[in-house]
């Protein structure tokens, strides 16, 4: 015989619950409650430490990217070149001023762990009943619970009067559960299917009952779940490209950087001019307008999708939701609306199929709801127009159907004479009234109940049989069934309900938001794949699926349950190949979303996972991009998302991944043209050493054209416009990187061409014109500046030639442009600056001679596009 220490509570009568939690009913005394508080501690559940202003702010220097610059304006210092320092410091508190605003804001948000356990309730101590702070609650209390009280610590009923709580926010599951505190359930049974048990965060919707806290705190299923919100966040798929690039560039600039240096040492230079040209080399090297620009990117992006109805909660999620392979979506206040409808009815005798859309004139069907709401525990009809609906879902939904049907009518002149709860032992609710001096009784409940309180028995066979196949057929389809009866009978008294007549079959589910259809056929055309993971019944879940479309209906396989799930506990080979390609998942529990997450991860998939409730917390935080629902949703879950559907509307995922791909290209063209330059600029040095060349450019010089060219141009370059069709194109492959084949050609064609036009303008000015090293190191720094203002139109498509796109398509980057060429233009007139610069007054015949290598660097571009890409405006990644 199994030891019952080594059951779960939940497989336990309860008279061994208690036992083994050595209280009785009475509950326990004071002594004993404090002894184990301090042992247990407080039920308060675990909560995420939010950040301080501090943190966000030092958050924004925590990249490899700005440990590069840093190293480099320290360098800078070292020698003696404070300006060069004050330069890169500059860049890198804007770039933490911007991007520390966006995430302050969003840190803002409440967290929502702690209200979910906070208040009062009646508790047994000392053998008395007593109001006591929930946090006091421990292991082995008697705690008393009602219609309406949120249950704080997780509980083993031991009496249950026609007890049902709403558990969406922990299982997912729309249904509100029947509980029953006399009935051990098996070991391994789920936990929305733990009937004796009450779960903290959940809420008790009708009823009343007495539980034994069994776990608190931490050790509560919400705990467990609060617990595994602890594990350190996923980096989106920007940071871990980005970090990827920024080693890239770190290598390639460091062997370059030492190479030039040996040939300065091999040609006898002095070790200080050696440590000079480095920095340069570096500065050459590193694109410091880079940061600034991407914040500003993923910024303007922020605000494009908070038109769209989605509140981004860290910047680098902008891109990631762009990215994502896989949708993992909850289902219920996600796809569906959360409110239990009746979809369809099925009447006897009537020629209508089962499965057919209500009509809610048809006088049978008129009967049937007002049959069904007089026998409800709700009758405020008002509230329901006004949209405050407070009680059983069941009830709310045949209320609503009724109220449809002018409802508030037939109320008038009836008495109610008696009612008969619905109890799980009875499966049914039945009520008595008078109407013109005969009693007439109401019923409603499970089928099979209510037809044996019918005249049935008189049916013919054939009708008996089609009233059951209706049955079978509303059930597989996942709806639930409900039966409603009514007739005369003798007294008010529950031995006379016999004889009534069935008025029908009612079927209810929680419908599919109107827009979800078309937005999941939307991100399947964009190549992301769809999956259901739910808490409901498997029945039930198959039905919404076969509604998007997820599943072929003739597949019986294609639902996966979590106790299917669970077989495969341990063994991560066997539970990959399990769900690789299964696309809906029901009875899941809280932690096997988690886990199917994270398998899907591991094969390779860039995963956005959708939900609302304290079940998704965790799933959301594993997740590439987390994105929780707004109006609906839990604040645990907005904690743990990255990003916020304002409208809980599943199609702003899809209006997020156009404005995420939009992000992402935005961002290799800032990328393309500040690296394109950035090499540019080290091909210049680098042939000037090779060819013995005094330096081509300063530090300084570099730095005006990184930060002033650079940094205007390209965070203008960021307000393009998306390009078209990007929702026609696959997603991105998971691991691609940012400098994928197509980025690499254009960099080394594109730098290469300015470079060697550089240099050679640098070396005919020297040599040519005989200009001393000063004045050539100013007209090369000219000669960058038209190409580069050249080279930002180039970038503003990777495949499409800068004739097709218009220039009133992003008339920031124009003025961009402008501003540049004036900046520069001033600098040359001003004393301080021109001097530094080493710039003196262009006259415009000698500004239009350097402009035309400028026009040779499109003609270039435009070539390779042309003889790269096919025609269209398909954007390859």
């Amino acid at each position: 015989m199994q030891d019952d220490r080594a059951l779960p509570y939940h497989a336990l009568a309860a008279a061994a619950v208690l036992a083994q939690l050595e209280t009785t009913s009475s509950g326990l005394s004071s002594a004993d409650a404090a002894r184990r508080r301090q042992l247990h501690g407080a039920n308060r559940l675990p909560e995420t430490a939010g950040k301080s202003l501090t943190g966000v702010v030092l958050h924004q220097f925590q990249s490899p990217f700005i440990y590069l610059l840093l190293a480099a304006a320290l360098l800078s210092v070292s020698i003696g070149h404070g300006s060069d320092a004050g330069f890169i410091l500059a860049v890198l508190l804007l770039n933490a001023a911007i991007g520390g605003w966006q995430e302050w804001r969003a840190e803002m948000r409440t967290r929502g762990l702690k209200s979910l356990v906070r208040g009062r309730l009646p508790v047994w101590r000392d053998g008395r009943l007593v109001s006591l702070d929930t946090e006091d609650l421990v292991p082995g209390d008697i705690v008393q619970v009602e219609s309406g009280v949120k249950v704080p610590a997780d509980l083993r009923l031991i009496e249950a009067q026609a007890l049902a709580t709403d558990e969406s926010l922990l299982t997912g599951e729309s249904l509100l559960v029947e509980k029953q505190a006399d009935r051990p359930v098996s070991t391994d049974t789920a936990v929305g299917e733990r009937s004796n048990m009450l779960f903290a965060g959940s809420t008790v919707r009708r009823g009343r009952g007495r539980g034994l806290v069994v776990a608190t705190g931490r050790h509560s299923e919400v705990g467990q779940l609060a617990q595994a919100l602890q594990m350190p966040a996923v980096p989106s798929p920007l940071q871990q490209r980005m970090d990827v690039f920024t080693r890239q560039i770190a290598i390639v600039a460091t062997v370059l950087i030492g190479m030039i240096a040996l040939l300065e040492i091999l040609r006898g230079i002095d070790a200080a001019d050696i440590l000079l040209l480095a920095i340069a080399l570096a500065v050459s090297a590193i694109p410091e307008a880079l940061p600034v620009a991407m914040t500003i990117v993923l910024s303007i992006s922020v605000h494009r999708m908070g038109l769209r109805q989605v509140v981004v909660r860290h910047l680098s999620a902008v891109e990631g939701l762009g990215a994502c392979t896989l949708i993992a979506t909850d289902k219920t206040g996600t796809l569906t609306v959360n409110r239990l409808s009746i979809e369809t009815v099925w009447l006897p005798g009537a020629e209508v199929a089962a499965g057919t859309r209500v009509l809610p004139n048809h006088p049978r069907v008129k009967a049937l709801a007002f049959a069904a709401a007089h026998c409800s525990e709700f009758h405020g009809a008002a509230a329901i127009h006004a949209g405050e609906e407070v009680g059983d879902a069941v009830d709310l939904a045949f209320l609503r159907l009724a109220v449809r049907s002018d409802y508030e009518s037939v109320l008038e002149g009836i008495e109610q004479r008696w009612h008969i709860a619905y109890e799980p032992e009875r499966r049914y609710a039945a009520a008595f009234h008078d109407t013109g001096g005969q009693v007439v009784a109401y019923v409603k409940g499970a089928p099979e109940t209510v037809m044996a309180l019918c005249g049935v028995d008189g049916w013919e066979a054939a009708r008996q049989q089609d009233a059951e196949s209706a049955i079978q057929t509303l059930a597989g389809d996942g709806y639930r069934v409900i039966a409603v009866a009514a007739g005369v009978v003798a007294r008010p008294d529950e031995q006379a309900l016999r004889g009534l007549n069935l008025l029908g079959f009612a079927g209810l589910i929680d419908p599919l938001r109107p827009e979800a259809p078309a937005a999941v056929r939307a991100a399947r055309a964009a190549g992301i794949r769809v999956v259901m993971i739910t808490g409901d019944h498997p029945l039930t879940a198959r039905a919404i699926a076969r509604s998007l479309g997820l599943i072929d209906p003739a597949d019986e396989n294609a639902v996966l349950t979590g106790a299917q799930l669970r077989v495969f506990e341990g063994d991560q080979a066997g539970f990959d190949d399990l769900i690789a390609g299964v696309s809906v998942f029901a009875r899941t529990e809280p932690l096997q979303k988690l886990a199917i997450v994270q398998s899907l991860q591991r094969q390779g998939h860039l995963i956005a996972v959708t939900g609302d409730g304290i079940n998704d917390a965790a799933a959301l935080q594993a997740a590439d991009i987390g994105v929780a629902m707004g109006r609906g949703g839990t604040d645990v879950a907005r904690d743990a998302a990255d990003l916020i559907l304002v409208d809980d509307n599943f199609a702003s995922i899809v209006a997020g991944i156009e404005e995420g791909r939009a992000a992402y290209a935005n961002l290799r063209k800032v990328i393309l043209y500040c690296v394109s330059t950035g090499a540019a600029e080290l091909l210049l040095m680098l042939l000037a050493t090779l060819f013995g060349l005094p330096p081509p450019l300063t530090a300084v010089q570099l730095l005006w054209l990184n930060l002033v060219s650079n940094g205007i141009q390209d965070v203008a370059l960021g307000f393009e416009k998306p390009e078209p069709n990007l929702l026609q194109e696959p997603p991105r492959a998971a691991g691609s990187p940012i400098f994928d084949r197509a980025m690499l050609e254009q960099v080394l064609l594109s730098g290469f061409t300015m470079g060697l036009l550089a240099f050679c303008g640098y070396a005919y000015a020297l040599h040519g014109l005989g200009l001393d090293s000063v004045a050539a190191q100013g007209l090369t720094l000219w000669l960058l500046v038209w190409c580069e203002n050249a080279h930002v139109l180039n970038c503003r498509s990777e495949t499409r030639s800068i004739f097709r796109l218009p220039l009133s398509a992003n008339w920031l980057l124009i003025g961009g442009v402008t501003v540049t060429q004036g900046l520069q233009v001033a600098a040359a007139h001003l004393p301080g600056i021109g001097g530094m610069l080493r710039l003196e007054g262009i006259n415009p015949v000698h500004a239009a001679m350097l402009a035309l290598p400028a026009l040779g660097l499109i003609a270039v571009m435009e070539i390779y596009k042309l003889w790269r890409f096919t025609p269209g405006p398909a954007h390859t990644q």
